[in-house]
């Protein structure tokens, strides 16, 4: 199975990160505006159009905001297992880390994959940028 890992630094307090991640609904315009061009919700589902005109209907499996942690899964015809997690850990007042970790199957997507988190890291770091001196 193929594991993707993404640690990002991010240099907002950890509280409006996690406030972009729980509200699932809003993916497009709160956590990774231009990567992800629409999301709908369908129940405990999002509908999520990627920029390259790609869809995927992500599950939410589980929030838990105590401990600013979001799962969901993918299960199409393409996708053996897919599982991610984000959770958002504080360094402080001022900054935070969001770690977000991909668990699939077939491996053999797992450079497509990896390629769409480089992607979606950068929108995410433009999302949050660091506050104005």
């Amino acid at each position: 199975m193929a594991s993707i890992q993404n640690d990002i630094s991010l240099p907002v307090p950890a509280h409006d990160v996690w406030d972009a991640v729980r509200d699932f609904g809003a993916l497009h315009l709160r956590l990774v505006p231009g990567f992800v061009t629409a999301c709908t919700l369908d129940g405990d589902a999002r509908i999520v159009t990627f920029a390259n005109g790609s869809v995927a209907r992500e599950v939410l499996v589980d929030r838990d905001d105590a401990r600013q942690r979001l799962v969901y899964a993918i299960n199409n015809e393409r996708l053996k297992h897919y599982s991610a997690s984000v959770q958002v850990i504080a360094e402080g007042d001022a900054r935070c880390r969001l770690v977000w970790i991909i668990d699939m199957l077939p491996n053999e997507l797992a450079p497509y994959v990896q390629g769409q988190t480089r992607e979606a890291v950068a929108a995410i770091h433009r999302a949050f940028p660091p506050a104005a001196a």
